[in-house]
């Protein structure tokens, strides 16, 4: 009897082991992560398993179904789908299950996985895209939604990613504020239901919150240690993060376009593409999911991402509106002087029936200003070039003022209701990039002016409006599409001018940090971060934005902003990014001038470590009085390091910041450097030779009792 017990157990073991391996498996990972799919005896598709990658295949049997992967509206799920659809008959039901799917290598170190899913009753499919870049421990997803029914089926949710989590607590860090305050961190407990990130705001999308975020799980996030999700979304345009806590304490995080007043009406053999959705997963903290985003960015993702950037002199402050030809030589002699790379020429240089002297009139009508700019834009790159420097110009190609020669003669190109009074933001309305007309139009803004003036070496491409007055002439009975095929229209025009341009470095700009997501980054070389140039607000703007992007794609100038600050404070700032100046040269003493003009010459020597290092956060000014950021070459030989006293307490105490990234065993020499003239270093370990494991074990002295001191400090290995 105990025989036939112990064989019908053995038999029952050998079934459930062999039930559980017959189940299709979709493993996509990285060298660091694992994001595990199962097929369950139903045919549908199941999330198993999110994180640290499993050292051994044969466990990966053993690992729950989990949750279903995709869930749909209209069926058994309860919470938030990830996609809505209504069919031809009115059934706005789907149920998707398991069809097949394919691997393939894109590049070496980047992988596909492409998972076909397909109603079992309508003829409605679902291919879920999932591409891995190993080494960057990066996943890049999106769907296509597309459908062989006989009219169109409307979709009213459409999601990029659907994420599943089962733990025990989760903290969610976003990031808000408001223009000239950009990105504020907030993190918080998720409970049981729904929060959600979104914006509304159609052009100038980021305003309000930016599209990205973080999720620590279990307990707070940390710099360097514990387990953390950060995500963001490529879509310039409304967006939506959905963060639900389901019974079970499961979390399920939505990702994608937002549909409010977007019901999109897809027609038969139209693929619907959403846009992509990035994550990383970290298990040391979001100093290292940091880095795997600025690596990737770096290599895949951003325009020219491998290559340097130029640094800049910009009139905007020196002049705002207030300036003619004479005035503008006079800033780039200032230009030469200071040693930048370029000058930017920036608002009021164009209209001529409504001259642009204020933002109440002109934008639209871009021709010079004949009295401002008596021999046009050619006579100013010309001119920049006989000074050794390059030119840039900036323009605001997608947004119109009514006083206008573009709104009186084509008011049809304008988003707007056609019978109420307008609304206008900033003075200003929105083309209609929905339309292709506006898209040609748009696009000879910059074609025009490369065609006739080829020295033009840069762009400044701002949007300082969101859309009002939300109505589109072009699409008639098709409103619901504006919000998507604006972007859509975007995208068509900046495609245009990369694949004509391709070597054309472009800021984005939207009022300050207005628009920063990845996909517009596939256009532009850098963004600007925000309006606000007051050092102590950037130190906090930067560290929020340096969570998702890499120094080399943040603007940072040194302008008037809080003279209460030394220009040397300002300037360190600055050069912890993208540097730039605002500034006439006539705003500084002798001194100031000579820092500068050493300060850029650091900057320049040490941009391949700024702008292409690994970034590490040592000390949040989030956290007291100081901060303190590292960036660090590739092959640890040289570090260069910013801290900032803002507003230290009386006696208060400082400890030694220990540093990151260096190599225990390598000796490096400290030093610090961007002094004003005539004044010597007070770090009481400059000078010395110390080993990156005391550097990094101990630390450094980096902080005083002095208001708004920096330092700046270049660690060099000693070979």
């Amino acid at each position: 009897m105990k025989e036939k017990i112990f064989f019908l157990i053995c038999f029952l073991c050998i079934s459930c082991m062999t039930k559980a391996e017959s189940k299709q498996v979709i493993k996509i990972s990285t060298d660091d992560i694992d994001l595990i799919y199962k097929v369950g005896e139903n045919n549908r598709l199941y999330q198993s398993y999110l994180g640290k990658k499993l050292l051994h295949t044969s466990d990966i049997a053993y690992l729950p179904q989990g949750t279903e992967a995709y869930l749909t509206h209209g069926m058994e799920d309860y919470f938030e789908p990830a996609i809505h659809v209504v069919h031809n008959d009115g059934n706005p039901s789907l149920l998707l299950k398991y069809i097949s799917h394919t691997e393939k290598q894109l590049s070496p170190g980047v992988n596909e996985t492409i998972i076909t899913l397909q109603d079992d009753k309508y003829p409605v499919t679902v291919k879920l895209h999932y591409i891995t870049y190993q080494k960057e421990n990066l996943i890049k997803t999106f769907a296509e939604i597309s459908h062989q029914e006989k009219k169109p089926v409307k979709l009213h949710k459409y999601a990029s990613s659907m994420l599943h989590l089962n733990r025990n607590r989760y903290f969610l860090t976003e990031f808000s504020g408001d223009w000239a305050s950009e990105v504020h961190m907030k993190e918080q407990p998720l409970e049981f239901g729904k929060k959600i990130l979104d914006s509304k705001l159609g052009s100038r999308s980021n305003m309000f919150c930016s599209p990205f975020f973080q999720l620590s799980l279990d307990g707070k996030a940390e710099e360097n240690q514990g387990e953390i999700l950060v995500g963001t979304l490529g879509w310039t345009g409304n967006f939506r993060f959905t963060f639900e806590i389901d019974n079970k304490n499961e979390l399920r995080v939505i990702s994608g376009i937002n549909p409010y007043a977007s019901e999109y009406s897809l027609k038969p053999n139209e693929i619907f593409r959403t846009p992509d959705f990035y994550f990383t997963y970290s298990f040391s903290g979001k100093g290292q999911a940091s880095r795997n985003f600025h690596d990737w960015a770096r290599k895949y993702q951003v325009k020219d991402g491998e290559k340097s950037r130029m640094t800049l002199l910009n009139n905007w402050e020196a002049t705002y509106f207030d300036f003619n030809e004479e005035k503008l030589v006079e800033l780039m002699d200032d230009a030469v002087e200071l040693g930048v790379d370029m000058f930017l020429l920036d608002d009021g240089w164009f209209a001529n029936k409504y001259p642009r002297s204020s933002d109440h009139q002109g934008l639209g009508d871009w021709e010079e200003t004949s009295d401002k700019l008596p021999n046009g834009i050619g006579y100013l790159t010309e001119t920049a070039k006989k000074k050794g420097i390059k030119f840039g110009l900036w323009i605001e190609p997608e947004m119109v003022n009514p006083k206008s020669e573009l709104y009186e003669k084509h008011k049809d190109w304008v988003i707007h209701l056609p019978n109420r009074d307008e609304y206008y933001f900033r003075n200003q309305l929105v083309l209609d990039l929905s339309n292709p007309k506006v898209q040609d139009h748009v696009f000879n803004v910059v074609d025009n002016l490369m065609t006739k003036y080829p020295d033009i070496a840069f762009f400044k491409w701002d949007c300082n409006s969101p859309i009002t007055n939300i109505y589109s002439v072009y699409l008639k009975d098709k409103q619901s599409h504006l919000y998507i095929d604006y972007v859509r229209g975007l995208y068509n025009v900046l495609d245009r001018i990369k694949n004509k341009y391709p070597d054309l470095p472009m800021m984005l700009c939207s009022g300050g940090g207005g628009r920063s997501d990845y996909e517009a980054l596939q256009y532009f070389t850098e963004f600007w971060a925000s309006d606000n140039t007051d050092p102590i607000e950037r130190l906090f703007i930067q560290w929020g934005f340096s969570q998702i992007f890499p120094s080399k794609v943040m603007c940072a100038h040194v302008t008037t902003w809080n003279k209460n600050s030394s220009i040397k404070f300002r300037t360190d700032v600055a050069m912890m990014c993208k540097l730039g100046f605002d500034i006439k040269l006539t705003d500084m003493n002798e001194n100031e001038k000579s820092y500068c003009q050493s300060a850029v010459k650091n900057y320049n020597r040490l941009k391949p470590i700024i702008l292409d290092g690994d970034m590490y956060r040592l000390v949040s000014p989030y956290d007291g009085n100081h901060t303190s950021t590292m960036y660090t070459s590739k092959d640890n030989n040289k570090a260069v390091i910013f801290a900032f006293d803002i507003h230290p307490r009386y006696a208060e105490k400082t400890l030694p910041v220990r540093l990151q990234g260096l190599d225990p065993n390598k000796m490096y020499r400290v030093k610090e450097i961007n002094l004003m003239p005539g004044m010597n270093s007070s770090l009481p370990d400059n000078g010395k030779l110390l080993s990156g494991d005391f550097l990094m074990t101990v630390g450094l002295n980096l902080f005083t009792a002095q208001q708004l001191n920096s330092r700046v400090i270049e660690v060099s290995a000693d070979n």
